[in-house]
């Protein structure tokens, strides 16, 4: 049994697969995913687990450069937009559409779906180095 960090086993496998610049997301419980695209859900019942709470489990482990968020996140739902400012830290944020936000989606290695209600609690994390 691990000792240490992420108990999610296929969370933890994406992690130790991703190489610089590739994606994964972490959206709320309506957010559509392409079929294409590795869906891991978490979803139990409404807010469990949490986006934030997954968010700040994820960082534990994965390295990241830049993240992508809606624009309608930042308007719509500010308070989650300063919590990601806050667990994110210097990290760049580029802001996009939700549109383009989901059509990026197939662009990642897995999305983590969570029990999530708030509108646009969504996120891709850009991968960094760690050198």
């Amino acid at each position: 049994m691990k000792k240490t960090g992420l108990l999610n086993s296929e969370i933890s496998a994406i992690i130790s697969q991703m190489g610089h610049t590739e994606s994964m997301a972490i959206g709320d419980c309506g957010l559509p995913i392409p079929k294409e695209t590795k869906r891991i859900d978490l979803a139990l019942i409404k807010d469990i687990p949490t986006f934030i709470g997954t968010l700040k489990a994820v960082l534990t482990e994965l390295q990241i450069e830049e993240v992508e968020l809606a624009k309608e996140t930042m308007e719509v739902s500010p308070d989650l937009y300063e919590e990601i400012k806050k667990e994110i830290g210097n990290v760049k944020i580029t802001l996009i559409t939700h549109e383009e936000l989901k059509c990026k989606l197939k662009e990642c290695k897995a999305v983590i779906r969570t029990g999530e209600q708030t509108p646009y609690a969504n996120i891709i994390l850009k991968s960094g180095v760690v050198f």
